[in-house]
C-alpha cells in the first residue's frame, strides 16, 4: 500500500464550468414534471393540474454549521433535507431542488465532491431531482443555498394559519435530540481546542449526533396521513423549537393552545445528555430546534385514525382564547409558552 498523500485539485485549476461539469455529470431525472434539468439557462417544469410549493434556506458556515465537527457529506445531506422538510410541512411532495454554493479557495475539488455526495444521497433518498443552482467564490468560507420545489393537489396544501379551536395538536418523532447532539459536539470541540492531541469521546451519543449532523424529514408521516385519510388543519416543521413553532400556528390562526409536558416525546438518550450537561429536559425539547419533525393539528374526530400512524404523539389541544398559551406540567401548575428557540438575530 502506498503512503503517498493524494494531491488535491485546486478549484482554480478547473474553473467554474469544470466544477459544474464534475458535480453534475451523473445526475439522472426521476420525475415527469422535470422537463429540463441542469444544462440550460433555467430548468423547465410542468405541473399540469397541481399546485407548486417553493421554499429556500441558507446554511452559512459559522452560523448554521461549524466545519470543525461537521463532515461535508453530512452537511450536503442536511442542506437538502432541511428544505424538503418545509415542503412536507405544506402537505406537498418534493420533486426538485436547486443548490447554490459560495466557497473560498481553501476548499479543494475533492472536498466539494464530498459535499455533493451528500446532496445527491439526499436527492436519491427522497426521490427528488437536482435541477440547477449556482457556484460563486467567497472570502468568508462556505455558504449553501437550497431551493426545494414540490407539488400538491389543488386545495390540499396545509398552511400554518388554519388551526381551529378543538383541534388536537400532534408532533412526530421525538424532540430535543438535535440540540442535545449539538451540545456534545460543542463540548468536544472545546476539549480539542485546549488539547489538539485529544481524541473526542463520542461513544454512547450516536442517536443525538445523527439527529444533529444528518437529520431526516418525515416523508413516512405524510404518506401515513394520506393512507389514513387525514388532512391536517394546520402544519409546520420544527426547525426553531416546539415553543416557537406552536406560537407561529397560534398567532397566524388567531387561537390559543394547551400543551401537556408529559405528552411531549423525548428519547432516552436525549434525557441522558440533559442530565449529564445539567439541562432541563422539557426546556430542551421545547426550545432546542433543528429536529425537523412535523407539528400539526387535526380534527378531534381523527384521533382514532392518528393513533394508527407510528411515531405520532398527541400533545395538546387548540383553544379559542388566543391569549391562552399554556404548557401544563406533570403536576397541577402551568406556564405560559414563550418563543425561546432559535433566533437568527439574537446576540
Amino acid at each position: 500500500m502506498s503512503n503517498e498523500k493524494k494531491e488535491l485539485t485546486q478549484l482554480a485549476d478547473i474553473g467554474e464550468f469544470g466544477l459544474i461539469e464534475k458535480l453534475t455529470k451523473d445526475i439522472s431525472i426521476k420525475n415527469k414534471s422535470t422537463v429540463k434539468g441542469i444544462g440550460d439557462d433555467a430548468a423547465v417544469l410542468d405541473y399540469d393540474q397541481k399546485e407548486m410549493v417553493v421554499t429556500t434556506d441558507f446554511l452559512i458556515e459559522g452560523v448554521h454549521f461549524d466545519m470543525v465537527y461537521t463532515p461535508l457529506k453530512h452537511l450536503g445531506y442536511k442542506a437538502v433535507t432541511v428544505n424538503i422538510s418545509d415542503v412536507y410541512a405544506m402537505n406537498a411532495i418534493p420533486k426538485q431542488v436547486t443548490v447554490s454554493i459560495a466557497l473560498s479557495n481553501r476548499f479543494s475539488l475533492e472536498a466539494i465532491e464530498t459535499l455533493y455526495e451528500g446532496i445527491k444521497m439526499a436527492c436519491e433518498h427522497y426521490n427528488v431531482d437536482l435541477i440547477g443552482g449556482d457556484t460563486v467564490s467567497s472570502v468568508t468560507g462556505l455558504t449553501i443555498s437550497v431551493t426545494a420545489l414540490g407539488e400538491v393537489e389543488k386545495g390540499k396544501a396545509v398552511l400554518r394559519s388554519t388551526a381551529k379551536p378543538g383541534n388536537l395538536v400532534c408532533v412526530t418523532g421525538d424532540l430535543g435530540a438535535a440540540y442535545a447532539g449539538l451540545q456534545i459536539l460543542k463540548r468536544e470541540k472545546e476539549v480539542y481546542l485546549v488539547n489538539p492531541n485529544s481524541q473526542p469521546d463520542m461513544s454512547g451519543y450516536d442517536y443525538v449526533l445523527e439527529r444533529q449532523l444528518k437529520p431526516e424529514c418525515r416523508k413516512d408521516v405524510i404518506e401515513g396521513l394520506k393512507k389514513n385519510g387525514i388532512v391536517p388543519t394546520a402544519m409546520i416543521d420544527i426547525s426553531d423549537g416546539l415553543s416557537s413553532e406552536i406560537l407561529h400556528i397560534c398567532k397566524q390562526s388567531g387561537t390559543g393552545v394547551k400543551l401537556f409536558e408529559d405528552k411531549i416525546p423525548v428519547d432516552v438518550q436525549t434525557m441522558m445528555v440533559a442530565e449529564e450537561l445539567n439541562l432541563d429536559t422539557t426546556l430542551l425539547a421545547m426550545n432546542g430546534g433543528e429536529d425537523y419533525e412535523l407539528l400539526f393539528t387535526i380534527a378531534a374526530s381523527d384521533e382514532n385514525k392518528i393513533n394508527e400512524i407510528e411515531g405520532v404523539s398527541v400533545i395538546g389541544e387548540i383553544l379559542e382564547d388566543k391569549k391562552e398559551l399554556k404548557l401544563y406540567g406533570r403536576g397541577e401548575g402551568s406556564t405560559t409558552i414563550q418563543a425561546q428557540g432559535w433566533n437568527a438575530y439574537k446576540k
